[in-house]
């Protein structure tokens, strides 16, 4: 079987800070480029058409289809709730295979409306949807403009979540053992969830294909912010390729002084987008403070230019294994495909891809590099118990925030206002919890053998170092 190539890549940030502009003049540089791809918006206020500059029809109740706007350029506004009512459809057909068998539920008096209110509901069949466009292999990319941070942080835990509670609730040897009509359509149709939420978690988790880029902007509470997200991504096992700084204000030139942006002479070529829209990306050099002599609206503007280009330093400073990517103000605000490709000129593309795992420690032997799972090792013995060693990469923003508790054969870690349940290897599952210790980015919690039978209670302990 072919591996398949289609890379994704989630833009992710809070409401404003311009996520979805630059995910269309991403998608553009690429295709540019000439690679096919996709830009999808799961953002339900959706504005892929109001920075393209084009209009997407949406017929109520059907679900939206694939738009080509430029050659290699296809975009989607993908609308949750009719891809609820067509997805509930098809469960009533397969339901239905079993009609005149009571299934405790009559799930066909219900109407899709009323899973609106289920939460996650929606979002899981987008991310559904998402996953299903990167297994066809049609595109070389899936630009994915998000919902706002904070929501697409919950979203992402939505697969584990739905996974756990279907294995807890009706365990995949229960439902193998179906034994009439009733209970194999039922089986079935959880086989099928199951199958679609786990082919889910697998590609946001597969740092070969997918990365997330955080959208933010030159201002100090956006450092905190920016070090809450490299944490939940690093919790919940997503890759942060980079953070990107927009609406850097450029240098100011002298009245007089020839710039950057000068036209040059006129060649056979086809013309490049205009100079002025396109501003060059910001030098990593602070700026001069101002002098006595200067307009106040220059002292305001070199004020600023300068407060920006500190939070460039404490951004790098705190976060080094991230690359902090800086996109310029443009100026007039880009729409449409030549103002965003003038602006995509100017980002500082070459960080794509030159750290091929940002989030991750060089170490093999530290975290999984292609999912960013914990890896497990035995790290002693003493007498005939030994100890075991998890790890996992937990850059926690607030220590203070940190939970872990044992629930069965579960680890719950929670950090900075996420949890995630984690799984233990087998070999853990029969240990008792010894100790646990962030070291320098990662978490580290040690597992005692204990050849003894213990019950599965559920245990709780926290820890604030």
């Amino acid at each position: 079987m072919t591996a398949r190539t289609t890379r994704v890549e989630l833009f992710i940030g809070k409401g404003g800070v311009g996520k979805t502009t630059l995910a269309c003049a991403t998608a553009l540089s690429e295709a540019s480029s000439g690679r096919r791809v996709l830009v999808a918006s799961l953002d339900q206020a959706h504005s892929l058409g109001d920075a393209l500059g084009v209009h997407f029809p949406h017929d109520a109740g059907t679900v939206t289809a694939v738009t080509t706007v430029l050659p290699g350029l296809d975009v989607i506004e993908v609308d949750s709730l009719a891809l609820l009512e067509d997805r509930f459809r098809d469960l009533v057909r397969m339901i239905s295979l079993g009609r005149g068998h009571t299934h405790g539920i009559d799930i066909t008096a219900m109407d899709p409306a009323e899973l609106t209110g289920l939460p996650g509901v929606q979002e899981l069949l987008m991310l559904v949807e998402i996953t299903q466009f990167a297994a066809e292999d049609d595109w070389d990319l899936i630009v994915v403009d998000c919902p706002p941070s904070a929501d697409m942080l919950r979203i992402v835990t939505a697969p584990d979540t739905l996974l756990g509670y279907l294995e807890r609730i009706w365990p995949p040897a229960a439902r193998a053992l179906a034994s009439d009509l009733r209970h194999a359509v039922l089986a079935a149709t959880v086989e099928r969830i199951v199958q679609a939420v786990t082919e889910v978690r697998d590609l946001l988790t597969d740092h070969r294909r997918t990365a997330a880029r955080l959208v933010t902007v030159a201002e100090q509470v956006a450092v905190a912010e920016s070090e809450r997200v490299r944490s939940a991504t690093a919790l919940l096992g997503l890759r942060l390729e980079a953070i990107v700084v927009n609406k850097i204000l450029p240098a100011l030139h002298p009245p007089g002084a020839p710039t950057d942006t000068a036209p040059s002479a006129p060649t056979d070529t086809a013309p490049s987008a205009p100079t002025d829209t396109a501003p060059s990306a910001p030098t990593d050099t602070a700026p001069s403070a101002p002098t006595d002599t200067e307009h106040p609206a220059i002292r305001w503007y070199s004020d600023r230019r300068r407060e920006q280009h500190g939070v460039l330093a404490e951004l790098r400073h705190r976060m080094p294994d991230i690359a902090v990517v800086v996109a310029p103000h443009a100026g007039p605000e880009p729409i449409g495909p030549q103002l965003l490709a003038a602006l995509s000129q100017a980002v500082d593309s070459a960080a794509r891809g030159t750290d091929a795992q940002p989030m991750l420690s060089g170490n093999q032997a530290e975290v999984d590099a292609n999912s960013g799972a914990p890896v497990v090792h035995r790290e002693s013995d003493i007498g005939a118990q030994p100890v075991y060693a998890l790890r996992m990469h937990l850059p926690v923003a607030d220590a203070a925030t940190l939970r872990l508790g044992r629930v069965e054969d579960d680890l719950i870690v929670g950090a900075d206002g996420i949890r995630r349940r984690v799984r233990l290897a087998p070999v853990l599952r029969q240990c008792t919890v010894d100790s646990a210790e962030l070291d320098d980015g990662y978490l580290v919690v040690r597992f005692r053998s204990d050849a003894h039978p213990w019950p599965h209670a559920s245990e709780s302990r926290r820890y604030d170092d």
